[in-house]
C-alpha cells in the first residue's frame, strides 16, 4: 500500500514538473509537438470569438466547454451571446483547442482528478451575458 502511494506521489510530481516547464516532448505515437504556449494562444483566440454583448433575452446567453482535462471533460467554460457570436468559428476554435490539449496531456502523461464539472448558469445584465 505504501509503495502504491509513493508511486502515485512520484507520478504526480513528474506531471507537475512537465506542466511548470512547458516541456515540448513529442508524443511518441504521433510525433506532434504541442506546448503550453500554443494551448494558451488557442484559448485566447477562442475567448475572443465568444461575444458576450448584444443579447436582449437571458435565453440567448449560452456556455461552451473549453479545453480538455487529462481525466476527460472540459477544463473550463466560456459564456457567449448566441445572437452576436459566430458560433461556427467559436466551436471550431474550441475543438482545435480541445484536440491540442488532449495531445499535450497524452504526450506528457498528465493526470487529473475526475470530478464532473457542470457549466455555469448564465445571466443577462443589460445586454451582456455573464456567468452567475
Amino acid at each position: 500500500m505504501n509503495r502504491v502511494i509513493l508511486a502515485l506521489l512520484l507520478l504526480t510530481g513528474a506531471c507537475a514538473q512537465h506542466v511548470a516547464t512547458g516541456s515540448q516532448e513529442p508524443d511518441n505515437q504521433t510525433g506532434v509537438r504541442v506546448d503550453a504556449q500554443q494551448i494558451q494562444q488557442l484559448e485566447t483566440e477562442a475567448r475572443a470569438l465568444a461575444r458576450t454583448e448584444g443579447c436582449s433575452q437571458a435565453g440567448q446567453c449560452r456556455t461552451a466547454p473549453v479545453g480538455d482535462r487529462p481525466c476527460g471533460g472540459p477544463r473550463d467554460f466560456v459564456v457567449y451571446c448566441a445572437v452576436t457570436t459566430d458560433t461556427v468559428a467559436l466551436f471550431s476554435k474550441l475543438e482545435e483547442l480541445k484536440r491540442a490539449e488532449q495531445e499535450y496531456n497524452r504526450a506528457h502523461g498528465l493526470v487529473s482528478t475526475c470530478e464532473l464539472r457542470m457549466p455555469p448558469e448564465t445571466q443577462l445584465i443589460g445586454t451582456t451575458c455573464r456567468a452567475r
